[in-house]
């Protein structure tokens, strides 16, 4: 054991912060779409194999040299119906999100990047393209992070202030820092209330995301099987977050949603019926992320 040990195992302990949430809220929902549709593994985009990830295919495995066509059009459902579903959901309910986009997806997608910036919907980065950066060199993904901010600017008109890498390596955190337009990351699992890190660059908020009430669940071994089951846990997760945060502990909840997997009618429906549940509750701050890290930098700066 040695004190210079590069994780923190303590965050807040026994006491966190108050967020002081606007308007007394006891809890903070947040929800992500992810647009990755037309950034994935693909030949057609010069990768060595098809995407493997995040499908209606559990277990599915790249085709080198190949591509897949199922795998192509799950995804494709994702951007041609799932996300239309999930748009009219959001602005018929008048509820703000944030995108994390592929560059590369966004760019082959104008309509829908036309109707996110016309909801004022944010849109952050998730990277150039939707593919694992655990083996590229720090100068390498550098280099991606520097198409991908170029990219969406190109996009969407303006530069990301929000970033979220996902299929990370070692370097995504710092490499984000870098950049002084982008106000957070998102690449962190490890709590309920944003946080700073120190990096080469100075403090680095992070504002946490999620694993476990992410519909991503729809395509692994051990998840979600019906749109009742998503129901249920963000519920529950919702209902002890609320009632924590009545006893005078806010927290906040993030929710990760993906347009070919929750986009689908019989989950979308329990995704309604959680929006439901949420709008019964009155000291609710439904928000963007990049709302929820200006709130932060206001109250909670960085010591």
């Amino acid at each position: 054991m040695n004190n210079d040990y590069p994780r923190d195992l303590v965050g807040y302990g026994s006491t966190p912060p108050d967020p002081q949430w606007p308007d007394n809220a006891a809890i903070a929902v947040q929800i992500v779409l992810n647009v990755e549709e037309g950034g994935e593994n693909n030949i057609l985009h010069g990768d060595a194999a098809s995407e493997a990830f995040l499908s209606e295919i559990i277990g599915a495995a790249p085709w080198p040299g190949q591509r897949h066509m199922n795998m192509e059009s799950i995804y494709e459902y994702g951007s041609r119906a799932g996300f239309w579903r999930l748009y009219r959901l959001f602005t018929e309910r008048r509820i703000p999100i944030t995108v994390f986009g592929v560059a590369t997806a966004l760019a082959r997608v104008p309509d829908a990047v036309a109707a996110m910036n016309e909801a004022q919907w944010e849109i952050a980065t998730h990277g150039y393209k939707w593919i694992d950066y655990k083996d590229f060199t720090e100068d390498e993904e550098r280099a991606h992070l520097d198409m991908a901010v170029e990219l969406h600017e190109a996009v969407t008109g303006s530069l990301p202030t929000g970033a979220y890498i996902g299929r990370t390596s070692v370097h995504s955190q710092d490499l984000v820092a870098e950049r002084a337009h982008i106000e957070y990351s998102a690449d962190s699992y490890a709590d309920e209330l944003p946080y700073w890190r120190a990096s080469a660059t100075g403090p680095q908020l992070l504002v946490p995301y999620t694993m476990d009430a992410n519909d991503m669940r729809f395509s692994s071994g051990q998840g979600f099987n019906t749109g009742r089951e998503f129901e249920q846990h963000l519920i529950d997760s919702f209902d002890t977050l609320y009632a924590e945060g009545i006893a005078g502990a806010p927290k906040m909840m993030s929710i990760g949603l993906h347009s070919r997997l929750v986009g689908r009618p019989g989950r979308a429906a329990g995704l309604v019926r959680f929006l439901d549940h949420v709008a019964s509750h009155e000291r609710v701050w439904m928000a963007r992320r990049i709302d929820i890290a200006r709130h932060w930098r206001e109250k909670h700066p960085p010591t």
